[in-house]
């Protein structure tokens, strides 16, 4: 019982740490400690709420002005994916997924990272964004994945820093308090599950409040690479977890 606790502490605060500076990936940290150990139902349900308080903390940590035109259509997708994400869990192969999420990431973003100019997307507009959004929404309510995609497309579309952290931050936040809030609603959040949320609340206060400290004072070039450079190595861990488990059967 005390390694499970010393596990969950650590993904934890390396999630909350990342989350803090980039705004998202608190799932695909915590996940690529967590996966080792943990039953993957519990580490999506741990996962999610993890990544619901670190985005609690962040919004009074980094305030960011917000475009309610710019951020709306990604809600109103990711609100249309979350029931379908929280339906789809429990059916899901977990492993599976992770293996082609982990290699989409691994290809694409490291693509983006070597390009010294990304061409801007602007096709869609609105409804590719809803798209991107619902997305998101779906992977909040598989396990808290919520800010993958829409990161990637906002990084895509060419946001700027503050931009793209404000509605990712944003996003985030409503699809991980819905997504948490329906599983809740659901029965999937059992009495015995609610020490180790308590453990994951405490453990992220601090990280979280130190990454968005360095966030502050990192440049748009800075601020890009980090976040092309998680979403690579998030991708890396997602593969490194779930390909042994997919080859033993």
């Amino acid at each position: 019982m005390q390694a499970l606790y010393l596990y969950v502490i650590v993904g934890a605060v390396l999630a909350g740490f990342v989350q803090g500076l980039s705004g998202f990936a608190f799932s695909m940290v915590a996940m690529s400690v967590w996966a080792w150990t943990l039953d993957p139902q519990l580490a999506a349900i741990l996962a999610l709420f993890g990544g619901m308080t670190g985005q609690l903390i962040t919004a009074f940590s980094v305030r960011r002005r917000f475009d309610r035109q710019l951020l709306w259509p990604f809600v109103a997708g990711g609100l249309a994916g979350i029931p379908f994400g929280v339906w789809l869990l429990p059916h899901l192969d977990v492993e599976l997924f992770k293996v082609c999420l982990g290699a989409v990431l691994v290809l694409w973003c490291p693509a983006m990272l070597m390009s010294q100019r990304l061409p801007r997307v602007r096709f869609g507009g609105r409804v590719a964004d809803g798209v991107a959004g619902a997305i998101g929404g779906a992977m909040a309510g598989i396990g808290g994945f919520s800010g993958v995609v829409p990161t990637l497309w906002c990084t895509l579309r060419g946001f700027e820093r503050d931009t793209q952290r404000a509605v990712i931050q944003n996003f985030n936040l409503t699809m991980l308090v819905v997504a948490f809030s329906l599983h809740v609603a659901r029965g999937g959040v059992a009495v015995s599950t609610l020490p180790l949320l308590g453990l994951v609340a405490v453990a992220v206060f601090v990280p979280v409040r130190l990454g968005a400290r360095l966030y502050i004072g990192i440049s748009e070039a800075t601020f890009r690479k980090i976040v092309l450079s998680l979403l690579t190595a998030s991708g890396v861990a997602m593969l490194a977890s779930a390909l042994p488990v997919l080859l033993r059967r």
